[in-house]
């Protein structure tokens, strides 16, 4: 089976997992910190800022079922790109948008991506996703994995999770999973 890796900041990791795992082809996602300077942070170290790291996913698929692009579509379509360290009410450089690349092909498809949006002025502002190349990946702390899953009636599931996923399934560039 052909897998690859894709690395993704889009605000907080709850709400990135939950919307990725809906994806055929998507075989695992796992919430976790990357970009910052600080080795083997934590949540609290993450969420002060102390850490510089960006809240992240890291998703593990198979290209033949769904592509990187296909990644990126979802990835535009379920988080705001257009705000600087903030994601609705998560406010911070922690809750970033980035999309961390694995290789050249990625690099590339990812600023052709963001070109392709600003050229048909999908968003009013621009957009202020950093591209760069994926860094050393921490995994979070083993409550945040499946957090929507094992949450889904708290307020902050329904608020914030809830709306995404229901965008995703309106607006799926891919097949959903069951």
């Amino acid at each position: 089976m052909n897998t690859a890796k894709a690395t993704l900041a889009g605000g907080c990791f709850w709400c990135t997992e939950a919307v990725f795992r809906q994806l055929q082809g998507v075989l695992d996602v796992v919430p976790g910190y990357i970009d910052g300077h600080q080795p083997d942070p934590d949540y609290a170290s993450v969420c002060r800022g102390d850490s510089g790291h960006a809240e992240a996913i890291e998703i593990t698929y198979q290209p033949d079922t769904v592509s990187y692009d296909t990644l990126l579509q979802v990835f535009f379509l379920t988080h705001d790109p257009t705000t600087l360290n903030r994601q609705g009410h998560d406010v911070g450089s922690q809750y970033r948008s980035a999309i961390y690349t694995h290789d050249a092909g990625q690099h590339t498809a990812a600023l052709a991506c963001i070109r392709k949006l600003e050229a048909d002025g999908v968003y009013n502002s621009p957009i202020v996703t950093q591209v760069k190349a994926a860094s050393v990946f921490y995994p979070a702390e083993a409550y945040h994995h499946d957090y929507f899953a094992r949450n889904q009636h708290a307020g902050y599931c329904q608020a914030v999770i809830a709306p995404k996923l229901h965008k995703l399934y309106s607006y799926a560039p891919a097949p959903l999973k069951g």
